[in-house]
């Protein structure tokens, strides 16, 4: 992510913007081809392990229906929550960024 430095003339003070490419909105919809595309990819990573969304929560040591809402939109994951969902999918989150980078570039 770009950060682009602008002027308000008004208050005469400098402020960040974001610049996210193809993302226009910070807040996407769960329907975002950007959020199904990593939904998907977690659901893919789950299955190629052979774990249950009951098996994949107590790795998380999350209750079971926290997985299932993440696969189906209902729940969101936050940076720290993203992180371990990773690990406990044995895949690396920073490869999972780049990853999205190339698809959404």
């Amino acid at each position: 992510m770009y950060f682009g430095c602008n002027f308000a003339p008004k208050t005469g003070s400098f402020y960040h913007t974001p610049k996210i490419g193809a993302m226009k909105n910070l807040r996407l919809s769960i329907h975002s081809p950007e959020n199904i595309w990593l939904r998907q990819l977690l659901i893919k990573r789950r299955r190629e392990l052979k774990l249950s969304q009951r098996e994949l929560a107590e790795r998380l040591d999350v209750v079971y229906s926290f997985v299932g809402k993440v696969e189906t939109g209902d729940r969101r994951l936050d940076f720290l929550e993203f992180i371990a969902y990773c690990h406990s999918l044995e895949i690396d989150p920073c490869q999972v960024v780049m990853q999205f980078n190339r698809q959404f570039s």
